[in-house]
């Protein structure tokens, strides 16, 4: 399958990684709308600009979107989803329905497939959601991320006027993990079960009481949580938070037997070294799935619940039967 990369940030380069562990991929380019001329890219890849992305059209089975969901993706999928199969990471959860609906009417109208919210939350979390809960319906779901640097959230902050650079680690509430992995099912809200912790590098002369308010009360991010932040310099952040780790659980405890006698828990855990390189792997799993859905004839918009396994990977039914099952 013919990959494209559209946005070369560390996403971007982690799915550029990914290519070259997969046999069946191979990577047409980057797309970028910096100067080509100024990215030098990992493995020596192709670069091009952005305005030129259309130009490739017979050339790209799957075009991955590597933009943030701040203002990126709700604007790039959609527009560029009526002339590629797409994928993207979109992770604003409250707003998935929406970007879905959009993104749909520009795949079906080009004919195209996408998909969109790929990753592992939305993503592998989305899935493991939908097992716990089909297997235990008389019960309760627990997602807990971190700790660990978010990368969404830390493009949020990007994005504020004055802000330089940013860093923003999601934390579990340990409490509210131990109760629930003893078996409780507590009524946790937002707050209850995650803090944020915020390191910004601020623009010479920025304000830096607007930047924190802009931060704390940003809607869909920051405005639920206990949010800290923290202002230092761009040697700090280098030398303390060049890293991108993550993971998180996501736990379900549930009942069974006709007194509802019997307790279970479904915990499932990803431990992150590199958040993108991880989430580009998971993308390139479901880039597999688009290009072989799209060559089904499928067109419009699909989530991570619409792929059979089958789909994600290299292997054949027959060798999935004899090695996995």
């Amino acid at each position: 399958m013919k990959i494209a990369v559209y946005g070369y940030g560390n996403l971007g380069k982690g799915v550029e990684a990914a290519v070259r562990q997969n046999p069946d991929a191979e990577l047409v380019g980057v797309f970028t709308r910096r100067d080509p001329a100024a990215v030098k890219t990992l493995t020596g890849a192709k670069v091009f600009s952005a305005s030129e992305v259309k130009a490739f059209k017979d050339e790209i089975d799957v075009l991955i979107l590597c933009g943030g969901s701040a203002t990126d993706l709700p604007e790039t999928t959609p527009a560029l989803a009526g002339d590629f199969n797409v994928i993207d990471s979109f992770d604003t959860h409250a707003r998935i329905p929406e970007h879905f609906e959009r993104v749909d009417a520009a795949a079906k109208k080009g004919g195209r497939l996408a998909l969109i919210s790929g990753g592992w939350d939305p993503g592998l979390f989305s899935l493991n959601r939908l097992y716990a809960s089909a297997i235990l319906p008389d019960g309760a779901d627990y997602t807990f991320w971190g700790r660990g640097v978010s990368q969404g959230h830390s493009d949020a902050i990007r994005r504020i006027p004055g802000v330089k650079d940013a860093r923003q680690y999601t934390v579990p509430v340990p409490e509210a993990l131990e109760k629930v992995r003893a078996g409780e099912t507590p009524a946790l809200t937002t707050r209850e079960k995650h803090t944020r912790e915020c390191f910004v590098v601020p623009e010479e002369g920025a304000d830096l009481a607007a930047i924190e308010t802009a931060i704390k009360t940003m809607p869909n991010y920051f405005a639920d949580y206990d949010t800290t932040v923290s202002f230092l310099t761009e040697e700090e952040l280098l030398r303390d938070h060049a890293g991108l780790p993550h993971g998180g659980f996501v736990i379900r405890t549930g009942k069974t037997g006709l007194e509802k006698e019997h307790s279970h828990t479904i915990e499932y855990k990803l431990t992150l070294d590199s958040n993108p390189e991880f989430t580009a792997s998971v993308l390139l799993a479901l880039a597999r799935a688009v290009d072989r859905l799209a060559k089904r004839g499928e067109t419009g918009c699909r989530t991570v619940f619409d792929i059979a396994p089958a789909d994600l990977s290299p292997l054949s039914p027959e060798e999935l039967r004899a090695r996995m099952l």
